[in-house]
């Protein structure tokens, strides 16, 4: 991609802020462009009643991604906020009681397991050296890499085939373990990126090795201060941002796209334009209905979205020390609740959860002698007919009891300023497709070549980033799908 140009990116996501500092980076006059009243996409920060929370991400894997965006401008990213490793990544809580605690050394967890499952010592071993090939091809050779030739995927389909990849995570971690608890534990990455571990393909068994290559941290101040980082960096290298603009339509002669008009009419003139948005909004709503391809009217019928997302929000009076930073709390039920989430039309009557404590390791998120908390619980998306009006507030309380009679004793007691956000709120606040909380689901039908390409197929000038684009969803993928642009030819 030439220099010297006008971009505008839409969207201020970590895709967004990535791509708008690479294009900077080769001398673009760029202008950021994004609805929300702070920069981060899903990662908002709310504030109430002196309690903090990150609403979007809360893991970081992969530090030297976002090294390399103060690199491109000869800055250090430790000047401008701090990571803390953790020791514990997550703690696995099970209904019967076992925990599980997951981080660490190699050593540390093959302890853990060694305690829950002698026998299965050895299959954890197989199955991170198979988690490391995996990650040496679909991390290291491919998620940067533009996939916009089916004869890309084709040379890469003997290695698939040879690394097993036509298995589904959850066929992958079997074959390595026997216990149903450890089973559990390795099997979840597809969830952090929005994908069911029964049907995505053991390609995405790469994020195990990725954390343990790289390690988990927490940043200072939470992921808020990373996006803040971020933000004073661009301001440093004059790069415009809007926010609290959204974009209407994008502008548009022949095969290239002349720029952006925004809600009220201002119009900004641009010679390419980034988009960091939902790819199915983009193209429904942001281009005119002649400027759909057939290839994109085809993968809209097809296409499946990933689960939406209930996030509970809450401070507690007084402290939980024994509750880890990460936690995934584990209802009875596993197959068969991710089955009704992903494809069920109503709402599960059970849940499994993401307890996120950042008091953990930061006490700033709570007033002193207090704990933050948010809780994610995976839910059907809008394709369901659930009223949010009315089952919110009951899973709310089904949430709160649950805790309260397992990890967080006495939590109706101890519970302050709660609220939460339903896949409605996804879709108002983020303008996602269906109200999903990671935009396409990573599925093998809708990864590499047959996912969203990086730059569109309808207007030559059109360049994609972020969750729904190569190579997909989580905070590693969006800041490679900026990078996925270095390697794309000038338009």
């Amino acid at each position: 991609m030439h220099s010297h140009h006008r971009s505008v990116v839409i969207g201020g996501g970590f895709g967004g802020i990535a791509a708008a500092l690479r294009l900077r980076a080769k001398g673009d006059s760029v202008t950021l462009v994004d609805r929300c009243p702070r920069l981060g996409g899903r990662a908002q920060v709310f504030e109430k009643d002196g309690f903090r929370h990150d609403a979007g991400p809360t893991v970081i894997t992969a530090p030297f991604l976002f090294d390399e965006l103060f690199e491109l401008f000869g800055k250090r990213r430790e000047d401008y906020v701090e990571f803390i490793p953790l020791d514990v990544w997550y703690q696995f809580y099970y209904q019967d009681g076992t925990r599980f605690n997951y981080g660490g050394t190699t050593e540390d967890t093959l302890r853990e397991i060694e305690r829950i499952s002698p026998e299965d010592v050895a299959g954890y071993k197989r199955l991170l050296e198979q988690s490391r090939r995996i990650f040496d091809v679909g991390f290291t050779q491919l998620a940067d890499q533009p996939f916009h030739s089916m004869g890309t995927l084709f040379r890469q389909v003997p290695n698939l085939i040879k690394l097993g990849c036509y298995r589904t995570v959850w066929q992958l971690v079997s074959k390595y373990l026997k216990h149903d608890h450890l089973r559990r534990a390795f099997s979840i990455q597809p969830l952090l990126v929005g994908g069911n571990p029964f049907e995505t393909t053991s390609i995405y068994s790469l994020i195990h090795f990725l954390e343990r290559k790289w390690g988990v941290y927490f940043a200072k101040g939470g992921t808020g201060a990373i996006v803040q980082a971020l933000e004073t960096l661009m301001q440093e290298e004059g790069i415009e941002i809007l926010s609290g603009k959204t974009v209407e339509t994008i502008k548009a002669e022949g095969r290239r796209a002349t720029g952006v008009r925004l809600e009220g009419g201002e119009l900004i003139e641009a010679d390419r334009i980034v988009s960091n948005t939902d790819p199915l909004h983009l193209y429904r709503d942001l281009l005119s209905a002649n400027r759909r391809s057939r290839l994109f009217e085809l993968k809209q019928k097809r296409m499946q979205t990933s689960m939406g997302l209930f996030v509970l929000f809450f401070g507690t009076e007084g402290t939980y020390p024994d509750v880890e930073h990460h936690t995934i709390w584990f209802g009875e039920r596993y197959k068969e609740l991710i089955q009704e989430i992903f494809h069920g039309k109503e709402l599960p009557e059970d849940f499994s959860l993401y307890l996120h404590r950042p008091t953990a390791t930061d006490s700033s998120f709570a007033p002193a002698g207090c704990d933050s908390f948010y809780v994610l619980a995976p839910v059907p998306n809008l394709k369901a007919d659930i009223n949010w009006a009315v089952e919110g507030p009951k899973l709310r309380d089904r949430i709160v009891h649950a805790l309260d009679q397992s990890l967080l004793p006495n939590l109706k007691e101890t519970i302050r300023s709660d609220f939460f956000m339903t896949p409605e709120d996804f879709k108002a606040d983020y303008l996602s497709n269906l109200g999903s909380g990671f935009s396409v689901s990573p599925i093998f039908t809708q990864s590499a070549w047959f996912r969203f390409h990086n730059r569109s197929e309808v207007l030559d000038n059109l360049y994609l980033v972020g969750a729904g684009t190569h190579p997909g969803a989580g905070v590693p993928g969006v800041l490679c799908s900026a990078k996925v642009l270095d390697r794309l030819p000038a338009a």
